[in-house]
């Protein structure tokens, strides 16, 4: 584990996002509230704060963090025409006063959430997937600040370079 023992305490904060690919028969049932296992979304962004306050104990040599917030939405985007398919978007931001950032954090509750929208709807679409985990932006500590560029999922590697 990084020794931060010397470091100060400064605000931080960290934003990320992610999506999670769904059938047009699961957005429907998403959008009607009519999952089985319940409200999706809002399943999905309880599971994203609970999984950031417990970042410590899932990844190893992860500082545990006092978090001072957990900010969490869950979002169906529908599919339009040139829109491609439909997605339910996760992004978090978490902040704290602390000695070191918390994207950790909000990379585990976005993740988290996209397995929770997997666990509740497959029994409606078995062929989900994630992608585009990222950090949208950071700011604090002795690096600074970080926003990502523009580019989205449906970006290729050649458009973000």
């Amino acid at each position: 584990m990084v020794d931060v023992g010397d470091k100060p305490i400064t605000k931080r904060a960290a934003t990320a996002e992610g999506f999670v690919r769904v059938s047009h028969e699961l957005a429907v049932a998403i959008e009607a509230n009519t999952v089985t296992k319940g409200s999706v979304l809002e399943v999905a962004r309880l599971a994203a704060i609970i999984a950031a306050k417990r970042t410590d104990e899932l990844i190893p040599l992860c500082h545990t963090l006092p978090l001072e917030a957990v900010d969490v939405s869950a979002t169906l985007e529908p599919a339009g025409v040139g829109k491609g398919p439909h997605r339910v978007r996760v992004v978090a931001t978490v902040r704290t006063r602390s000695r070191t950032g918390v994207e950790m954090e909000a990379l585990t509750a976005v993740c988290v959430a996209c397995l929770t929208v997997i666990d509740m709807g497959k029994a409606i679409d078995k062929a989900m997937f994630i992608e585009g985990v990222r950090v949208l932006e950071k700011h604090g500590g002795r690096s600074g600040s970080f926003i990502a560029t523009s580019a989205t999922p449906e970006s290729s590697a050649e458009d973000q370079q």
